[in-house]
């Protein structure tokens, strides 16, 4: 990172996780999942390459493709490790290193035996939790139907 000249970007956190090894293979899997024949189908039918990857391929590949962006949505949002390395300005540090401050703080006082810390460690550690989660829960209902239809298609006979 350091010979790009990534140090204190934003870069920084999203090039080394874009493409994971393991969702990789969830994305082959789903793509050698969609039967020939329809490829094959459309062809007959006078469909181009961009139809075919347009009408009939992507809408197929929809819910691998909702998984994969779960996957790197929880992953990103969760993340904190690679931007207290990569990143030293304040203002581009992301919630998660603040939440983690403030997890770290609380734990700290409850040790040293601050009272007045330590009352409030419950429900700092408590609200913590909640401002993490609400955005990927928020997220989550949006990308569930496609996981339902996922399930449907591979009803297809051949």
């Amino acid at each position: 990172m350091k010979d790009l000249g990534l140090i204190g970007s934003r870069l920084a956190l999203i090039i080394p996780g874009a493409v994971s090894t393991f969702n990789l293979m969830i994305m082959i899997t789903g793509f050698e999942g969609i039967p020939q024949s329809l490829e094959e189908s459309a062809r007959i039918d006078g469909a181009g390459d961009w139809t075919i990857l347009l009408r009939i391929v992507m809408p197929l590949a929809k819910p691998t493709i909702m998984v994969i962006l779960l996957y790197y949505a929880v992953g990103h949002w969760n993340s904190w490790f690679n931007a207290m390395i990569y990143l030293r300005d304040a203002e581009k540090m992301p919630l998660q290193i603040f939440l983690r401050d403030i997890l770290t703080r609380s734990q700290l006082g409850a040790m040293t035996g601050q009272t007045d810390i330590e009352d409030v460690g419950l429900t700092i550690k408590y609200a913590t939790i909640i401002v993490s989660t609400v955005p990927i829960l928020c997220i989550y209902p949006f990308i569930q139907k496609h996981f339902v239809k996922g399930v449907m298609i591979g009803a297809v006979k051949e």
